[in-house]
């Protein structure tokens, strides 16, 4: 997983803030306040257990991003959850704060985990990902694609599971809105990195964020790649060219879907998916609905400052 992070300070009124002695801008290499406390973070993570492949800044203010090794799954998913309370304890003991909230401020880039998967034989442990194609792809890479393509909305509400989760998939700031796939085209929901290095050829899902439980996320990412290995559904063409100025009718045209755009329509599609639902089981799957709902009813009761600078004089 490649989780990013807001690292944040208290402004005057007591709010947080990026943090503000924080120059440095996406790959920089700064030798500013920040740069110091990731690599804290990186021994603290490495110490236990945690291989770290890479860590830098990313685009915003404020904004860092630490990926993790590949492992088995269920490892992946331990890792994650030990990275989150690691990181807030390295940064609270700096005095900033860390927040994995998807998207904490306007204007600027939110904060992902992407996350790349790969299929290994056990017997062998060649990847059953590597083939020969333009793209390095064997067949069964092409149907674990199509599977998560073809459930793309009904994993939505448990890859991003918060009302603000949909603040950060929207048009720009290379979100991934786009139920699509290509090798470069950052707005695909799918892409496939390092074509033709057949140890690491893996398939690179962009729409989780870093509040999702990874447990849950693992879970119907696999099952819906496994779906589709398993009705060998086929892969739609790549879309290598941004989507983010097409209109609808050019997106129907080329057959390329759009994520929900807020938590209930999610939720709808995750209900509406046999698979998904099937791959959390009745009793959980009922509950994160329910709570889901919720919280969908208990955000749409508020009133926010935006709605009161645009409407409170003007009507």
């Amino acid at each position: 997983p490649e989780i990013e992070f807001f690292l944040l300070e208290r402004g005057p009124d007591g709010k947080p803030v990026p943090a503000t002695r924080d120059r440095s801008s996406y790959f920089d290499f700064s030798t500013d306040r920040s740069v110091a406390l990731r690599q804290s973070m990186v021994s603290a993570l490495e110490s236990m257990g945690i291989p770290v492949n890479t860590a830098h800044h990313e685009v915003a203010g404020g904004q860092h991003e630490i990926d993790i090794d590949a492992s088995p799954a269920l490892k992946a998913a331990d890792d994650v959850m030990t990275f989150r309370y690691a990181l807030k304890a390295v940064a609270q003991q700096a005095g900033v704060l860390a927040t994995f909230m998807p998207k904490p401020f306007d204007g600027v880039p939110g904060s992902g985990m992407h996350v790349h998967q790969s299929l290994i034989d056990t017997s062998g442990g060649t990847n059953a990902f590597s083939g020969n194609d333009d793209y390095g792809l064997s067949d069964v890479a092409k149907h674990f694609i199509a599977g998560q393509l073809h459930h793309a909305a009904g994993i939505t509400a448990v890859l991003a599971p918060l009302v603000n989760s949909y603040k950060r998939l929207v048009r720009g700031f290379e979100a991934p809105i786009f139920i699509s796939w290509a090798r470069t085209n950052r707005g695909a929901l799918i892409r496939v990195p390092h074509v033709g290095r057949s140890q690491v050829t893996r398939v690179e899902l962009r729409s989780p964020d870093p509040s999702c439980n990874p447990y849950l996320a693992f879970a119907v990412m696999l099952r819906c790649g496994l779906d589709g290995i398993e009705r060998r559904l086929p892969l739609p063409p790549p879309v290598e060219e941004s989507l983010y100025g097409f209109d609808d009718v050019e997106l129907e045209r080329r057959n390329v879907g759009v994520l929900p755009d807020n938590l209930k329509d999610a939720v709808d599609a995750l209900e509406a998916d046999e698979v998904v639902m099937d791959a959390l089981g009745d009793h959980l799957a009922e509950g994160f609905i329910d709570a889901k709902r919720l919280e969908w009813r208990e955000y749409r009761g508020q009133v926010t400052p935006w709605e009161v600078d645009q409407y409170l004089e003007r009507y």
